[in-house]
């Protein structure tokens, strides 16, 4: 058998053999045991000055060694020694290192001493950590149970855990093998459990900082899908009397609409607020009260947590009290209630509701990567490969062998690109697709690859007499590593399109598991190969295509122009980004690399040291005014309203919510080629612009052409891949609903017409 259909083979078979593979990876965590279950504690205080805590650990789950801390919960009465706990089974964890594991059961003793008469109960906070260790592997949060013992009493007592503050497993998928998933990740609700979410101190972790004698600066760290509220922070200033705290700074957050608190601000991840304080020059010490609220997405709400501050200003340090034990208030006095969870948006549901099977998802994908070949900014790369099509018309195993090695690098590339991006979003970062072309060094290169393919379209210089060997780089190499390395490059330049069908199966893959993510983009990129493997692999298809002949040359030289204007379209993205100093170091550059093409071109067959020096030197310079690109600052952007466009805040989008004006948040960047078409087609036309005064609709646009929090932000809430995004908020409040990507007037219309009836 050739190699050629042993490729063949080996593809399909791979394929085909992660889809048979992946009800193991899709498997359901409902035989999951609740954490109490898994790990089931139980204690005897009958030994006076001696407790004993003994865990029942179910078969399939290990439990952390160096993760149980026992501490008691009144200091005053009693002193706890050091735990007496045995020696585990020693394994290195991928994210803990090494440690030692528990399996079956085992037993701490724990000394104590009674510091006050009369001490009859012992309360300890026992907490805790361990995994399931086969699939589905995941790792429980950390988790406290909450024990009071009579001291003499009856062994083995139940421990029950406080009300509303279980730990529950995270559906973060660990890795085969790994010790364990994230330990900070989303929590999900377990089978068997009321609770789904984190405890108070775990959800919203808090630590606050002297920035100097006028000002402090509080900060607040939240899991994936946790957000707190703006508007439900208080901060009072317990003593002294001459101390006051000023207007906090708050950071641009994002806008959320709540069915109790109505149109409000709320902040993800992590945020960071300055505290302004007046009359604290001479004052030593300082008490601050801190009051704040927030919510699991699509779960519940907490009730208000209170921390108490204290400030010593000559040390420069501030110590956080622990989380009040009484039943929390409002500011106010007022009791506070449980909030219900405020449902998600419309077309937005947690993923173990997500209507979207993994059969369409990837159907999806495979349409979304057909879709693909169509847009603009793919189109100028594929004109690559319309040269080698063409040219091995005369060869049928020829064509197989383009296509084959094409598909190849499409299917590498989109799986690295996925396996990178799903990677990041999984560690906690935001990454969205097509975020790398936020990066001005990025879109340096791309100008690079972009202006060498066309030059070696040109005819300036050649590697190989093929009129196969376009591209830049290696994608400019003859043979199989030329077909490989221009499906590597239309990955690359197709990365900031968003065609139709690919947001469903993108939002599912960044929800999945990384298998299943990575048969996700898999699938796209079978999408974007297949009109070549239909070429390669359908005689009737391919004797359609035109004969080669002399005119292919005049062609290739004619296509090497969509190449320029790709370049010069890149740019101007750069200049939007940098500035024109960035233009100029580029064009510049370019003009560097253009000259070491032409110079290696005209002397590539010749012996001589000094012309690949110089040619050398040249490559060198353009790389340098490259670099430089990189460390210049980002552009300041506008917030100046022009032409009917509002630039989005939340704040301001907030404003509009609240006085009941239907509102068009667009999500947009520059480097956007659908969003571009978009705005060509629909956005900025008349008609447009009538519709908006006719519904009374206001026309909100987000700039995400550069790195952006506050955008990113908006992003992750509608659990979008990336732009463009179109939010349409109906008249007198209510969930925003989202748009498709690639709009069309009829649609628009339509959405603003039904947002603005009454």
């Amino acid at each position: 058998m050739s190699s050629l259909h042993r490729l063949a083979r080996n593809l399909v078979a791979a394929f085909g053999l992660l889809l048979v593979t992946l009800p193991a990876f899709a498997q359901s965590d409902d035989d999951l045991l609740p954490v109490t279950e898994a790990f089931h504690l139980t204690s005897d205080a009958s030994q006076p000055g001696m407790v004993k805590l003994h865990w029942r650990i179910a078969p399939d789950y290990y439990l952390y060694r160096g993760r149980i801390k026992i501490k008691s919960a009144d200091a005053t009465a009693v002193s706890l020694g050091e735990p007496t706990l045995p020696d585990g089974l020693k394994k290195h964890d991928e994210y803990l290192g090494d440690v030692e594991i528990y399996h079956g059961d085992i037993e701490a003793s724990v000394p104590y001493k009674l510091l006050a008469a009369g001490t009859t109960t012992l309360a300890l906070d026992v907490q805790y950590q361990g995994c399931h260790e086969v699939e589905p592997k995941i790792c429980y949060p950390p988790n406290t149970e909450y024990l009071k013992l009579t001291i003499g009493g009856a062994s083995t007592i139940p421990t029950t855990p406080a009300p509303a503050t279980q730990s529950q497993a995270s559906q973060t998928q660990a890795a085969p093998g790994a010790g364990g998933a994230s330990l900070f990740g989303a929590p999900a609700a377990v089978p068997g459990t009321d609770a789904a979410a984190l405890p108070a101190e775990q959800a919203f972790h808090f630590e606050a900082l002297v920035k100097s004698r006028d000002a402090l600066l509080l900060r607040w760290t939240m899991p994936k899908d946790y957000y707190l509220y703006r508007d439900k922070t208080q901060i009072t200033v317990a003593s002294p009397a001459g101390v006051t705290a000023g207007e906090p700074d708050w950071p641009s957050g994002v806008a959320h609409h709540d069915e109790h608190f109505g149109d409000t601000i709320v902040y993800y991840d992590q945020v960071e607020l300055p505290v302004p304080l007046k009359g604290a020059a001479n004052a030593k010490n300082a008490e601050f009260d801190i009051a704040y609220q927030g919510c699991l997405e699509n779960g519940i709400c907490y009730p208000v947590m209170k921390r108490h501050i204290s400030v010593d200003f000559g040390a420069g340090t501030a110590t956080v009290g622990a989380p009040a034990t009484a039943a929390p208030v409002a500011a106010d006095g007022a009791a506070v209630k449980e909030v219900a969870p405020t449902p998600p948006p419309p077309g937005l549901v947690p993923k173990s509701e997500a209507p979207l099977g993994f059969i369409a998802a990837i159907g999806l994908a495979l349409l979304g990567g057909l879709v693909l070949n169509l847009m603009p900014c793919v189109l100028p790369v594929l004109s690559l490969k319309a040269i080698t099509v063409l040219e091995s018309g005369e060869s049928q195993g020829a064509a197989r062998r383009h296509a084959l090695w094409y598909t190849a690098g499409v299917l590498v590339a989109f799986a690295a690109l996925g396996v990178i991006i799903v990677g990041i979003r999984a560690a906690g970062h935001g990454i969205q697709w097509g975020a790398q072309f936020q990066q001005p060094l990025a879109i340096g290169i791309l100008v690079y690859v972009m202006l060498a393919v066309g030059l070696s379209m040109s005819g300036v210089f050649e590697i190989g007499g093929s009129l196969g060997n376009v591209g830049s780089g290696l994608a400019s190499r003859s043979g199989p590593s030329g077909d490989f390395f221009t499906g590597v490059l239309a990955v690359v330049v197709a990365s900031p399109c968003t065609a139709p069908f690919m947001g469903s199966a993108i939002a599912f893959a960044f929800a999945a598991p990384v298998a299943v993510a990575f048969l996700i983009f898999l699938a796209l990129g079978l999408g974007l190969a297949l009109p070549f493997l239909l070429i390669g692999f359908v005689p009737a298809i391919a004797r359609l295509l035109p004969r080669p002949g002399r005119w292919m040359e005049t062609l290739k030289q004619a296509l090497a122009f969509p190449m320029y204007l790709t370049a010069v379209w890149l740019l101007w993205v750069l200049t939007k980004q940098r500035g024109a100093d960035a233009t100029a170091l580029v064009l510049a550059g370019g003009v560097l690399l253009a000259m070491a093409l032409w110079w290696y071109g005209r002397n590539r067959n010749r012996d001589g040291g000094l012309s690949w020096i110089f040619t050398a030197v040249l490559a060198v310079g353009a790389v340098a005014a490259l670099w430089t690109v990189h460390g210049l600052p980002a552009q300041t952007a506008t917030t100046v309203a022009t032409d009917g466009i509002v630039p989005y805040s939340p704040e301001k989008l907030a404003e509009l919510r609240a006085a009941g004006t239907p509102v068009l948040v667009d999500m947009t960047a520059d480097w956007c080629i659908t969003c571009k078409a978009n705005e060509h087609a629909v956005l900025d036309t008349d008609a447009f612009k009538a519709l908006l005064k006719r519904t009374g609709t206001v026309y909100m646009r987000g700039d995400w052409t550069d790195v952006n929090a506050t955008i990113a932000a908006f992003l992750e809430q509608y659990h979008s891949v990336g732009v463009p995004l179109y939010v349409v908020y109906p008249k007198g409040g209510g969930d925003g609903h989202k748009l498709s990507t690639v709009l069309t007037y009829d649609t628009v219309q339509q959405a603003l017409e039904a947002a603005a009836s009454p």
